[in-house]
């Protein structure tokens, strides 16, 4: 987004993005755009990663929701066969359960990986691998 503001004191005009972008005066508009291209296509390629993420926390969470119904209607059944059943699909729904639980780790790390590198690159800094 390009804003102009006029200046009182000199009714002249200046650029906003010509002052976002002061502490790197060396880029030409062309490279400042291609930055911010590579910058868009990063962003759009992490937003992808984590809508698939999430969608697949969504599917788990589902698939749950159903090993509920499914525990419930057996446990209120009391047919021996049916509570033999509910052990199976509560461990079913422990392991989904940390399923979800590791997604969503790996969401946090990942979305905070990406504003640290994102940060680094605004500030001009070298990226660094993360420590581990």
């Amino acid at each position: 987004m390009h804003m102009t503001t006029l200046d009182s004191s000199t009714s002249t005009e200046s650029s906003m993005d010509d002052a976002a972008n002061h502490h790197r005066p060396n880029l030409t508009k062309r490279t400042r755009i291609r930055e911010e291209e590579e910058e868009d296509d990063v962003g759009d390629e992490v937003w992808q990663s984590f809508n698939s993420n999430f969608h697949e926390v969504q599917s788990v969470l589902d698939r749950n929701r159903s090993l509920i119904q499914q525990v419930n209607e057996n446990h209120q059944s009391r047919l021996p066969d049916n509570m033999v059943k509910n052990v199976a699909l509560i461990h079913e729904l422990n392991g989904n359960i940390s399923k979800v639980v590791s997604l969503y780790s790996d969401l946090s790390s990942n979305f905070s990986s990406y504003v640290h590198e994102h940060q680094r690159s605004k500030n001009g800094k070298p990226e660094t691998p993360p420590q581990r």
